[in-house]
């Protein structure tokens, strides 16, 4: 058994900081993996529910997460940056299915990394056309706004005359 250790100060991260932090999980070495938050805690710092990060082990989003003598869950550095990384395909759009399938294969071991990279570079190019889309749909709300602001003037004009 493990002695929960106190929550330690999240640290700020630059961005390509915040990249490496993101993307590294299961499948990277780095973050310390000693039990040491509660559920409560990584609610709060992960912004899910302690019923999603529940949810998220059942399905199998995230490994086994240890518990406390008394039975409490404890999660590790390492389970929060596979969160934050979670999040931040969860943000672009992948399905909990194609993430589930993802956690799998990291949980198979380096044999997959062929097929880890064909499922994050498909999203990708499902991730560049939505931007493209978004793009495309922001030219046209921008072109009303300047439309609208153009015409505001003139319309006051005209009433003041």
């Amino acid at each position: 058994m493990t002695v929960a250790r106190p929550l330690t100060r999240p640290v700020v991260l630059g961005p390509v900081a915040a990249v490496a932090t993101c993307a590294s999980g299961p499948d990277t070495a780095g973050p310390d993996d000693t039990p040491r938050h509660t559920i409560g805690e990584v609610a709060a710092r992960s912004g899910l529910t302690a019923y999603t990060l529940r949810w998220y082990e059942r399905i199998g989003l995230l490994e086994r997460i240890d518990r406390s003598y008394s039975g409490q869950r404890r999660y590790s550095d390492k389970d929060l940056h596979w969160l934050a990384f979670l999040g931040k395909l969860r943000l672009t759009g992948m399905s909990v299915a194609d993430m589930v399938r993802y956690a799998e294969l990291v949980r198979e071991g380096e044999h997959t990394f062929g097929e880890r990279h064909g499922l994050l570079h498909a999203h990708r190019e499902e991730v560049r056309q939505r931007i493209a889309d978004l793009q495309t749909t922001l030219a046209v709300l921008d072109y009303k706004i300047s439309m609208y602001a153009d015409a505001a003037p003139a319309a006051q004009g005209e009433r003041s005359a």
